[in-house]
């Protein structure tokens, strides 16, 4: 895998507490490296109870609240909301072009996304359909990153925004059936699992038994307490020339 130098990272997850199962625990290493990293959520979160007695916008609200606070834990402060309706999402033109909107923003060298290729996970007598809000957001979110995020003729409103180009040079997916890069995050698992817990709406102390176990589980692939798996692309450092790019 190339290596590169790693000064802002985005992460972009479909709902309120996407990351904390997943990546939270990177994050905080990351954070503590002193790399800067943002977060996205894509959706508001209202779909996130069945309980009829609770109105989906007091339940974005709190949800957003909690999402603010999980992320704190782990040193990240600028946490962006795109508000698409929670569990109908589609990737759609307008979803990718506020990422790439962001992509454009923020210039993050590495960004993280869930696997769009997953659909079914299975392992050690567990199995989830994958939710179909991931599989859009993380979709719409590769196409932003290539080819929207760094080529001047999409999107061209973005450069009256005064939006230029970027190229981002690492993806890192998470939820993912092909993992190839284990992260160890056994000096800040604590910290990963009170991040997660902040999601009270939806989250409790059987959830976080399974989170732990997994990572454990992860942990074993490298010989460590407890780990995160991702699968990992790296692409050239710097944009090619226009002829040597694949249309």
């Amino acid at each position: 895998m190339q290596q590169h130098d790693v000064s802002r990272v985005l992460v972009i997850a479909a709902h309120p507490d996407d990351i904390e199962f997943g990546a939270a625990g990177t994050v905080a290493t990351w954070t503590r490296a002193g790399i800067d990293v943002a977060y996205c959520i894509v959706t508001d979160g209202s779909a996130g109870s069945n309980d009829p007695g609770v109105s989906s916008s007091h339940l974005a609200e709190i949800r957003r609240q909690e999402q603010i606070e999980a992320a704190a834990c782990v040193g990240v402060s600028d946490v962006r909301f795109l508000d698409y309706q929670d569990g109908v999402l589609q990737p759609t033109i307008e979803l990718r072009r506020d990422l790439t909107r962001l992509i454009r923003e923020l210039r993050p060298q590495r960004v993280v996304i869930s696997d769009p290729t997953t659909v079914l996970v299975s392992g050690d007598g567990f199995h989830y359909i994958n939710h179909p809000d991931h599989r859009a957001a993380a979709e719409a979110a590769l196409y932003a990153i290539f080819p929207s995020a760094e080529s001047r003729p999409i999107f061209p409103e973005l450069l009256a925004e005064g939006l230029e180009p970027h190229h981002v040079n690492e993806v890192w997916m998470t939820l993912t059936n092909q993992p190839d890069v284990f992260v160890d995050i056994t000096d800040v698992h604590e910290i990963k699992l009170n991040a997660l817990l902040c999601h009270r709406s939806q989250i409790d102390q059987q959830a976080a038994r399974f989170v732990r176990e997994a990572d454990r589980r992860a942990g074993e692939q490298i010989s460590v307490q407890y780990a995160e798996p991702f699968r990992v692309m790296t692409f050239y450092p710097e944009q090619p020339a226009e002829s040597s790019m694949p249309s």
